[in-house]
């Protein structure tokens, strides 16, 4: 499942350092992985990434591609991450709270 996660456009990007904090904050182990073709979050133990665009160290959007087969914690735990920085949901409807 593909959830779109995004900066309000009302709103500045935030730093990658502030994305890594906050998912830590949530006591989750990530790792940033940056490829030619994207840049990515990966979180310890899950199948579960975040798929994020970056430039210039800067983000304003991304892609949660939550794995069925994790634990049911993790997707609220990254949730209330962004939430945190003041990110926003984005699906078909329009925009919504993360918590």
């Amino acid at each position: 499942m593909d959830i779109l996660i995004a900066v309000p456009e009302t709103s500045q990007p935030s730093t990658l350092r502030a994305v890594i904090a906050a998912l830590r904050s949530q006591k989750l182990e990530v790792t940033h992985d940056h490829k030619n073709w994207g840049d990515w979050i990966r979180i310890d133990g899950c199948e579960t990434v975040i798929s994020i665009e970056v430039a210039h160290g800067l983000t304003s959007s991304a892609t949660i591609e939550f794995c069925e087969d994790d634990s049911e914690d993790i997707l609220p735990a990254v949730y209330r991450a962004f939430d945190q920085i003041g990110w926003i949901g984005i699906d078909e409807d329009g925009e919504y709270q993360l918590v």
